[in-house]
């Protein structure tokens, strides 16, 4: 079982040079892809004088962060293994594939990223409100707490199809690619009924930034669990333990 393979580390790890080094690949990840992904959104309503919301809009959207991803994952996946996602970090370290000390080292770096680009951004557009995520009119946060686990769950999963699995072979160069694709897609999927965030630290960001807590949990209860079943799911039917092995931070 995966969860037998779940390591704590030692405290020396949190301050061996290559973790840290593995930390700010996370960081500037995360400015790049929330810079990016958050970016779009606040052009969009920048053009349309914060005009309701549009098939358009939703669009463009979904190409922003599948293209911001994309790179974001690329430029660390040597480094850190480009999670670029406090969820994806979760579903690693449930399958034993990083510990728990360099997991919070990513979730430090993975936060903080997404708060400076959000600062960055509100600097750069003159003081233009970075919008939290929220759910839309008729979406109880149950129903939104469904489609972040389902979501992530098909991010992670795929994750795991083409950047953990020992078997991904020549699968694993277009990894950043898929990612970037289920996301896009799932933000066409989810994006008009909670924002389909999949994601806590893009989440987490624009929440600080515009201190908005509306239903914040919904943001890290959905995905963290999307995440450990997906991670579970993989592991244990198309992993297993015969053909497992534990995979260096650069792979993943």
């Amino acid at each position: 079982m995966p969860v037998s393979r779940i390591t704590i580390g030692s405290s020396a790890e949190a301050s061996h040079p290559d973790a840290l080094k593995a930390a700010l690949a996370e960081f500037i990840s995360m400015v790049i892809f929330v810079f990016a992904g958050e970016g779009s959104g606040m052009a969009f309503n920048k053009l349309t004088n914060n005009g309701a919301a549009t098939p358009a809009g939703l669009i463009a959207a979904s190409i922003a962060h599948a293209f911001a991803l994309f790179v974001a994952v690329s430029v660390g996946a040597n480094i850190s293994g480009g999670h670029v996602n406090p969820a994806v970090t979760f579903g690693a370290f449930i399958g034993g594939n990083i510990t728990l000390l360099r997991g919070l080292l990513y979730w430090a770096a993975q936060l903080l990223g997404s708060v400076v680009a959000c600062l960055l951004l509100k600097i750069a557009t003159g003081g233009l409100e970075t919008s939290a995520f929220s759910l839309s009119s008729g979406v109880g946060v149950w129903n939104a707490v469904v489609f972040e686990i389902v979501m992530t769950f098909g991010l992670v999963y795929t994750v795991y199809a083409t950047a953990v699995d020992p078997k991904k072979g020549d699968v694993g160069i277009v990894a950043p690619i898929a990612i970037g694709f289920i996301v896009g897609a799932n933000i066409l999927a989810g994006g008009a009924f909670d924002g389909a965030s999949m994601n806590p630290a893009v989440s987490f960001g624009p929440a600080v930034v515009s201190w908005t807590w509306n239903a914040h949990w919904v943001y890290w209860l959905g995905p963290l669990v999307g995440a450990a079943v997906a991670a579970l799911v993989y592991d244990v039917i198309f992993i297993g333990q015969g053909t497992h092995e534990q995979l260096p931070t650069s792979e993943f």
